[in-house]
């Protein structure tokens, strides 16, 4: 180790990457594979009347949001119980970074986040404890997901170009442990019993602790004591400091629109799928029909299919000299989603009437997670390098909200699915994705001077 940077190498990158990707791959695991059963969780078994009365918190509970949305039956309270759990998950981050940054130093939060999480998933399996188990996982989830990402930057000394190309190699792990999950714990738990389920996804946090643990040797220490230190070495921030602090929450606008026009895939692509999408596979006498589930698998597929070779692309491109810079990378993921819901367009205006086929939703897939590889991954990279050392923790958490805020936008825009003819919903969606692009792109050159590339 030399400098505070780690010397080994691994295909090319620190060996600290492959401890960080297979973490990173389980509690993305644990998290999927829990949250592919919370909804029938709900619905089916654990908040029917005389079962949803023995949990502890329950009254509270719906009694608070039967006050903001009024009375509430087993399937919209279930809904609202799904939203308040996903958006607080990408909310609690930004507190876990500060927690790090001034207190406890990432390591050592990433562990407590992992235990806290592991136990969460442990108290699914006991119907009592539904409620407390939820909390625990919010509260774990905000203290484990912005600084295992952090991590990932810090293998790095600034201006190493190889740092976008390992968060997309970390955003791999993301995407295989979502793969995994409802194949393993959903299964168990819709076929076997829900405590299985659940039970499985414990299992899998427990895994990424092991991991986490057992190679914590090849990641770079914490700064001693973070903030108070942090801040004695490098003093007030600067003007640089705040300029790219300012720019980063000006970039919290177009991103938190791509993932609103990104996150339709899982609300009104998924009724595109069921509704209007002829979903047959024919081999000459043998046909059969694509669930509309497995569509949603699609994505994590391609990402761990595609990265690859992204990666090798912009290497190649590194090595001429052509390789875009981080902002334009993100500027070309947004397009990649105006592009998709393009292909959407198409596709319902040729269908008219009736049904579309489904290789127009494979072609959406493949664009649109094109589009999320140029963006997701780098947009975790601009953050470790421009955050400043201080507070980079908790900026972390602050770009993680911008899922928050996007899913709840999307909620919104989702909303006009059923009012507007297909094609100019989809037409309306890629707008909203291309204005995201083009706000990107005004930062490319503001933030060119401030990159350590």
């Amino acid at each position: 180790m030399t400098a505070g940077f780690p010397t080994r190498t691994w295909f090319g990158h620190p060996v600290g990457l492959s401890t960080l990707f297979f973490t990173e791959m389980w509690e993305r695991f644990s998290y999927y594979g829990m949250r592919a059963l919370l909804v029938l969780y709900m619905v089916q078994h654990v908040l029917l009347p005389g079962q949803a009365e023995r949990l502890i918190g329950y009254r509270t509970a719906k009694a608070g949001l039967e006050f903001l949305f009024g009375p509430l039956d087993v399937q919209p309270l279930s809904s609202h119980i799904y939203g308040l759990y996903t958006a607080l998950v990408y909310l609690t981050p930004i507190f876990g970074g500060l927690l790090a940054d001034r207190v406890l130093g990432q390591r050592r939060t990433v562990v407590i986040g992992a235990v806290l999480m592991a136990i969460g998933h442990f108290m699914m399996a006991f119907e009592p404890l539904f409620l407390p188990a939820l909390l625990m996982l919010i509260l774990g989830n905000g203290a484990f997901k912005p600084n295992i990402s952090t991590q990932v930057g810090r293998l790095y000394p600034p201006g190493d170009r190889r740092r976008d190309r390992a968060y997309s190699i970390f955003y791999v792990g993301i995407n295989l442990g979502a793969f995994l999950a409802p194949l393993v714990c959903g299964t168990l738990g819709e076929e076997v019993g829900w405590s299985w389920g659940f039970g499985a996804a414990g299992i899998g946090m427990m895994i990424g602790l092991i991991i986490y643990l057992w190679a914590l040797r090849t990641l770079p220490p914490d700064d001693p004591i973070p903030a108070r230190e942090a801040r004695r070495a490098a003093g007030r921030l600067t003007r640089e400091h705040r300029r790219a602090i300012g720019a980063l929450l000006v970039l919290f606008i177009p991103v938190t629109l791509f993932w609103a026009t990104y996150e339709q895939q899982g609300n009104t692509i998924a009724l595109w799928a069921s509704d209007y999408t002829d979903r047959t596979i024919a081999l000459g006498s043998w046909s059969a029909e694509i669930p509309v589930t497995w569509f949603q698998a699609f994505n994590p597929f391609m990402i761990f299919a595609f990265t690859p070779f992204v990666v090798a692309l912009w290497a190649r491109q590194a090595r001429r000299g052509r390789e875009p810079t981080t902002v334009t990378k993100m500027a070309l993921g947004c397009l990649g989603v105006t592009l998709a819901n393009l292909i959407m367009a198409i596709a319902a205006w040729q269908a008219g009437a009736g049904k579309a086929g489904w290789l127009w939703l494979f072609a959406y897939f493949v664009v649109i997670t094109l589009g999320e590889l140029y963006l997701s991954p780098t947009g975790l990279s601009l953050v470790s390098k421009l955050a400043p050392a201080q507070i980079i923790s908790m900026m972390m958490g602050v770009w993680l909200a911008t899922s928050f805020t996007g899913n709840f936008l999307s909620g919104w825009l989702g909303s006009f699915w059923s009012g507007m003819a297909k094609p100019d919903f989809f037409l309306m969606i890629a707008a909203i994705a291309a204005v995201a692009a083009a706000a990107i792109w005004a930062f490319n050159r503001p933030l060119k001077k401030a990159l350590p590339e």
